[in-house]
Parts: C-alpha cells; structure tokens; sequence
C-alpha cells in the first residue's frame, strides 16, 4: 500500500537535500566581507530622510483587515456555487440559496456599517 508514496517521498529528499546543498554552498562559497555599507539603512537607493521606524495610520490595518475579512468570505461563494448544481433535491437545493441569502444579507450589512463609519475612507 505504501509503495504507490515512495515517488512522493523520493521528490521531498531530493528537494531538500537540493536546499540543504544550497545553503551550504552559499555559506561557504558566498561573500563574507563585513563593512558599514551593508548594515547601513537602505531606502530605494537613497540615503533616509526620516527614522524608519515610523508609524503608520491605523486607518492602514483597518482597511486591510477588513479587506481580508470580507475576501475570506465572498471565498465561500465559490464552493456554494459549484456544489449548488449537483444538488437536484427541491427541498435541499431550496434550504441551501435560503442559507446564502442570508449570509450574503450579514455580509452586506457588515459591509454598509464599515462604510457608514468612514473605515474605508483615506482622509
């Protein structure tokens, strides 16, 4: 029964003894001169106008949790979309579009209150 995984286990050895090899060969061959110009803080090729350590608006993460936040979810569409056909019961096929009506409902009123409290504006 095993047999049909060693192809499977033969490609992750060799993958990893490839990477392993890699590292190695870059460690000892590779350049090791240490100067002031490579711990040097680097901006686009530019020398830094300001402390790089910055902080950022949390307006910034807000718009990208939500992003992710409502992408997770629209994801669930797709698998509702395909598995929506193969279901020939009146009864299931009926229970299952109540069932995402009502999680695109949620959806969008998640979606309107976000906007309505100005999360996604930039100003």
């Amino acid at each position: 029964m095993y047999e049909q995984y060693y192809p499977i286990a033969l490609v992750f050895g060799f993958a990893g003894a490839l990477v392993t090899f890699i590292v190695l060969l870059s460690t000892f061959v590779g350049p090791t001169k240490v100067n002031r110009g490579k711990y040097k803080t680097f901006e686009c090729g530019s020398d830094p106008v300001h402390d790089v350590r910055q902080r950022f608006s949390v307006k910034f993460y807000v718009v990208a949790i939500i992003f992710i936040l409502f992408d997770i979810e629209t994801v669930f569409l797709y698998p509702w979309a395909v598995l929506y056909k193969e279901f020939s019961m009146a009864g299931l096929a009926a229970m299952m579009f109540v069932e995402m009506l009502l999680f695109l409902l949620v959806l969008g009123v998640g979606l309107v209150y976000v906007w309505k409290r100005g999360a996604l504006e930039w100003d």
